[in-house]
């Protein structure tokens, strides 16, 4: 087999491994939550600590793998993900675990931001469209089977296991890439931005971290007051660095550009509503409906299936039909899908959440590819894989910052209701702030352990109307959020501002 494709093959398998691991865990949590003995917040951060090492670590990469050389760097972050998700299943702690996610994402920053590269670097232009167009295709499979596959691992091998896997799969690649693929030219003149790296990074978890403690602190504490005061001066310390550097980790200049501002929003609005919205919907699914995880992964398979058939018809019409309808449109039946999916009563089964699971896999399938197009399409082509890791790093903000920000509005409410609902109950004092922290992690079963005795019955009836109360509000919230979204995309998304156009018109 041609070098070539021994480089797309290592790219596809370290990308497919990256993002299973996205959608992967999101079945698996109730099941780590029992066995770790993790409460909400920990539970949050499995996700987010993934999340922010991503993010924080893509757009560095870029320039990382410039001055050490791609295949090095590509090396370098799968070796620390493979050692990570062995980590990751030895853990015998919620912190350890999510310190090993937040290392995992880490690694798989490095590899994500190196393999498109390192296609590049092997397929002539009029090559890389099919080779990227083939890695492409593996991002959406990973994404449409990873709740199915974490299910069979999760209820026939154990949740280890969903990390466990990652390591001979990982080593192979490896392995393939020191025998098959070279090394590209190095940029002696690459720099590090040092500043922009750890203000950004410290920006994120500061915010990160205020929401998904707001609750437990208080709102108006000293600490989420700090970390919020702490968030927004490093992000403006970061924006003032990157403005003044001259070779920046985030190119502030090309916010300019209306459609690129505008796809930068649909990549955040996309994952802050619908793919935040995952890890309570799969709470919901097995520990108030009592499913299995390959049962809720299955269950799952409208939304990834459709995306996942919708999206090449989508990238085909996008070259005949504007830009902007697709993103705008887009959000728009992610938000009316996400409408569909609220309004849950206590005996409702999941198939309440059939119609709004078909919208909105539909509405993801139309923005993805689309979002690609608007993500580089507008900047110069020797611009593209800059632009192309901003987008990156937009989404996983994204989740992690709608994960952090819709948990703390559904643990506010489920708190509220059970409050109120257990008014005349007599409950001792504390107690319903407990019931309420075991019936968003665990649900109605989590919460008759953890009420006082006597009380089981009351709390069981007010348990699963709190937890479906709050997973209703913030279903309201997402929706509202895309509709927004949509708006914003559909305004600033322009025909005008895509390169080729105007090249075209010159």
């Amino acid at each position: 087999m041609a070098r070539k494709w021994w480089t797309l093959l290592a790219a596809c398998l370290a990308t497919f491994m990256l993002l299973l691991d996205v959608t992967v865990v999101n079945v698996a949590l109730p099941d780590i939550r029992h066995e770790l003995g993790g409460t909400f917040t920990d539970m949050q951060w499995v996700v987010d600590a993934y999340a922010l090492g991503l993010a924080t670590l893509l757009l560095p990469s870029g320039s990382l793998a410039d001055l050490l050389g791609r295949r090095l760097v590509f090396v370098t972050g799968i070796v620390i993900f493979v050692m990570a998700s062995f980590v990751c299943g030895l853990a015998g702690s919620p912190t350890v675990l999510n310190i090993a996610r937040g290392v995992q994402g880490l690694g798989g920053a490095m590899m994500f931001a190196t393999a498109l590269a390192l296609i590049a670097q092997e397929f002539a232009p009029n090559e890389r469209g099919t080779a990227i167009g083939l890695w492409g295709a593996t991002t959406g499979f990973a994404v449409a089977v990873g709740p199915v596959v974490g299910g069979v691992i999760t209820e026939h091998l154990g949740w280890e296991w969903i990390f466990f896997v990652n390591v001979p799969v990982g080593l192979a690649t490896v392995a393939m890439t020191l025998m098959r693929v070279p090394e590209g030219e190095r940029d002696t003149s690459a720099r590090i931005d040092w500043g922009g790296l750890v203000t950004f990074a410290g920006a994120l978890f500061c915010l990160v971290l205020a929401l998904i403690r707001g609750n437990d602190e208080g709102w108006g504490s000293a600490l989420i007051v700090g970390l919020l005061a702490a968030s927004a001066l490093l992000m403006a310390a970061f924006i003032v660095n990157e403005l003044r550097i001259e070779a920046p980790m985030l190119d502030l200049k090309l916010f300019r550009i209306p459609a690129f501002t505008g796809a930068q929003i649909t990549a955040f609005v996309l994952h802050g509503t619908m793919f935040a919205m995952f890890l309570y919907l799969v709470i919901y699914i097995q520990s108030i409906l009592g499913y299995s995880p390959l049962e809720a992964g299955v269950r799952f398979l409208p939304i990834s299936v459709l995306s996942f058939v919708v999206a090449p018809v989508a990238g085909k019409l996008v070259e005949r039909l504007p830009v902007r309808a697709f993103l705008g449109g887009g959000l728009v039946l992610v938000g009316s899908g996400l409408l569909l999916m609220s309004g849950i009563d206590p005996g409702d089964d999941w198939t309440t959440l059939l119609p709004g699971f078909i919208v909105s896999g539909i509405g993801i399938g139309c923005v993805n590819p689309p979002l690609a197009t608007a993500a580089i399409g507008v900047v110069e082509p020797r611009r593209s894989g800059a632009a192309s890791g901003i987008n990156a790093t937009f989404r996983q903000v994204g989740i992690a910052t709608g994960i952090a920000a819709l948990g703390a509005l559904f643990q506010a409410k489920v708190t509220d209701e059970l409050t109120s609902s257990l008014a005349n109950a007599h409950l001792p004092p504390g107690a319903t702030d407990r019931l309420g922290e075991a019936v968003v992690s665990g649900g109605t079963q989590s919460a008759i352990q953890a009420a006082p005795p006597g009380a089981h019955q009351a709390v069981a009836v007010a348990a699963q109307r709190a937890f479906i109360d709050g997973l209703n509000e913030i279903l309201i919230v997402a929706a509202v959020v895309a509709f927004i979204g949509g708006v914003l995309a559909f305004a600033l998304v322009r025909s005008r501002d895509f390169v080729a156009r105007q090249m075209a018109a010159a």
